[in-house]
């Protein structure tokens, strides 16, 4: 599954001289830019999201996916904190906040006293008109897609006061299309490209989505109290027929289910205790109930698979902030998790049971940390931001793998930002990274269409990294930003590909394969075109990356399995006001993934996606938006080069080639909006 097109998801969906002399004149003094309402005032923006959409030189980062909360964070907050939901994503919650709910958003570039940068050079923050009223939307949306499904989407939410304080609820149900599904040709080859197997395939795949959430807000104990809860249920279905045409006729098909149910109760609080310090303690609670299966037919061959997992995530956070001065800022705090996981597999051919490694077994992970951050600005065009975080973990393993171990690893920070001038910018960073354990690693799981088993792994240990980066921004025509950023990641322990053995043969799995290096480029260009076509602008990001570790089957040197080389988008738009309307073309990147296997290499290339907009806004609380998505009917490729055995020590045997074409899909959406 690469991209669906998920409706759930889908439907969230004065003068600028006097604009850039305040902008100027505040990021000269704190390093922060402050865009009020008139300077989206254009594009006729209906939430938060398009807004943010529309910061010169800022990229959404919707955060990591990983256990805790500190290293999750995204680079948006809202009214100066993050929001305290891990699975309800950033860019769900921005589309959540009407438009006319925003008074400004600051840019704040650098760092700056009192701030926490989350580990991230540069941070939105949508400050809310205080007093909110009653407001909502109604939101549905139709797509039909090349091969003539329907789908389907709606979305209800709506927030206001109540007695002393506020609360906000959404309900959203989404069907989506699996756009790495298709048709094409399926050819396997020798070793000297001779087609020695033909076949044509046909799949499909689609999911179904249930989302609420809600949440309230009111003053409590002398603070400010927030609770907010979640439910998500996703259910994915696909199915695969592969005609057999050469040298024999015949047919084999593959089905994959997967259901997931999420639950998320979460509270926060924030207390001033002071002029000049303030208390924030936070508890999140979330589950998750996962059931994957997936039935692979031949004749005279049937392999299946199951996996049902039980996860679930408790953090109690607590945080001390104290703004010693002007320029100089603290923090201290300590965050404490307790994660578990028990996870059951099961693997057969033809009826008989074949064992895998790692593949009933149950995992807890009793995580704390403890950090103090500061941040100074000795002078007007200097600010330096430290941190030193002490994390430690216990992880414990049950099932087919027993075994206990305690980490411990101390994560410095060092950042520097230099403004010679408003809109010149130079930031520089040194820190240890280290990452987090992903418990899918520790479990079984498959791919039986493509042919590819992968064993589990709970004796692992985070991959860490030494970081060094240094960015240049330069600002321009007032909407215009560029920023070259440049990292280079020393690593240690880094988590790859490698074969483990069990009773059954060789199976892949992911290890620690040793010492690694990688390289980033990464360019950010807002280019405004008013000059050469009213109202239009150019936004656009691409990142180029350079790896290398040792491969622990051949012992030769390669990239890191899964990386991409290069990674772009572009987006072009254009606000018509005179006719209510916005137009423009979104392009994402053609990119590749290299998958290293101790006994096959596989790479699956996604050619360039392109969809065509246009949004008409008749009246302000009318939205219709209509869309054509994968305009350019891309394609996904996925190729194996298979090997008689461990890489380096045989020979290959055959490439498994499959390229499945992908037509396009028209979407339509309506949003009314009241209050």
């Amino acid at each position: 599954m690469l991209r669906i097109f998920t409706l759930a998801a889908l439907l969230a969906s004065a003068a600028p001289a006097a604009l850039a002399q305040t902008a100027a004149a505040t990021s000269s003094a704190q390093g922060v830019i402050s865009y009020p309402q008139a300077f989206f005032a254009e594009q006729r923006p209906v939430t938060a999201y398009d807004m943010v959409g529309r910061l010169p030189g800022f990229t959404l980062d919707t955060g990591d996916n990983v256990r805790g909360f500190e290293g999750a964070a995204g680079n948006v907050l809202i009214d100066g904190g993050r929001p305290t939901s891990k699975t309800d994503t950033l860019d769900d919650i921005l589309r959540r906040i009407p438009a006319g709910q925003v008074d400004h958003i600051q840019l704040i570039r650098g760092g700056a006293p009192g701030v926490d940068m989350q580990g991230k050079s540069i941070l939105a923050n949508v400050v809310k008109v205080k007093g909110g009223k009653l407001q909502g939307l109604v939101q549905v949306g139709q797509a039909l897609g090349y091969d003539g499904r329907y789908k389907f989407g709606v979305r209800v939410e709506g927030s206001g006061p109540t007695g002393p304080g506020a609360w906000e609820g959404s309900l959203r149900y989404g069907e989506g299309i699996d756009d790495g599904a298709g048709e094409g040709p399926h050819l396997v080859l020798n070793p000297a490209g001779v087609v020695v197997e033909r076949s044509d395939i046909d799949s499909h795949g689609a999911v179904h989505q249930w989302i609420g959430s809600g949440a309230y807000e009111t003053p409590a104990f002398g603070g400010k109290l927030r609770v907010n809860g979640r439910i998500f249920d996703d259910n994915y279905r696909y199915n695969e027929l592969n005609w057999l045409k050469f040298p024999v006729t015949g047919l084999e098909s593959s089905n994959d289910r997967q259901d997931r149910f999420q639950t998320e109760v979460g509270a926060n609080f924030k207390r001033e205790l002071g002029a000049r310090t303030n208390l924030e303690l936070l508890l999140l609670h979330q589950t998750e109930d996962y059931s994957y299966g997936s039935r692979f037919r031949s004749t005279p061959t049937d392999f299946d698979f199951k996996l049902g997992k039980d996860i679930s995530e408790t953090i109690g956070r607590g945080v001390f902030k104290f703004r010693q001065s002007e320029t100089l800022s603290w923090e201290a705090g300590a965050e404490a998790a307790l994660n578990k996981l028990e996870s059951k597999t099961a693997f057969s051919q033809d009826g008989v049971a074949i064992p895998l490694p790692a593949s009933n077994v149950t995992v807890e992970e009793k995580r704390g940390e403890i950090f103090v951050k500061a941040v100074w600005r000795p002078t007007r065009t200097w600010t330096v931001e430290g941190s030193v975080r002490e994390e430690g973990s216990a992880i414990s393993s049950d099932g087919d793998v027993s075994l206990e171990k305690t980490l411990y690893y101390t994560k410095p920070r060092v950042a520097a930002t230099w403004a010679p001038s408003a809109n010149t910018q130079v930031r520089l960073r040194f820190e240890r990274v280290v990452g987090q354990l992903d418990f899918d690693d520790f479990v079984a799981t498959s791919s039986l269409g493509t042919g590819v088993i992968t064993a589990g792994n709970p004796d692992l240990v985070p991959e860490q990294a030494w970081v060094s980066e240094a960015a240049i921004e330069q600002r321009f025509w007032t909407k215009g930003a560029a920023v070259l950023t440049l990292r280079h990641f020393a690593l240690t322990d880094a988590i790859d590909r490698a074969p483990v053995f069990g009773p059954s043969g060789a199976f892949d799995a992911p290890s620690n394969i040793g010492d690694g290096t990688k390289d980033e480029l990464q360019v950010t260009l807002t280019l405004p075109l008013d000059r050469f076509i009213p109202g239009a602008q150019l936004r656009g990001d691409s990142t180029w990356r350079r790896s290398e570790v040792t491969d622990p089957t051949t012992g030769a040197k390669r990239e890191i399995s899964g990386l991409r080389p290069l990674d772009w988008e572009a987006h072009f738009s254009q606000d018509l006001p005179q006719w209510r309307a916005t137009w423009g073309v979104d392009a994402f990147g053609a990119w590749r993934e290299t998958y290293y296997r101790f006994d096959q290499i596989s790479t699956d290339k996604l050619k360039t996606y392109v969809t065509l907009f246009a949004e008409w806004k008749p009246r302000p609380d009318l939205l219709v938006r209509a869309e054509i998505q994968n305009a350019t009917a891309r394609g996904f490729r996925h190729t194996r080069q298979l090997y008689s055995g461990p890489r380096g020590a045989n020979p290959p045997t055959a490439i498994d080639d499959r390229d499945i074409q992908v037509g396009r899909v028209f979407y339509v959406r309506v949003r009314k909006s009241f209050g």
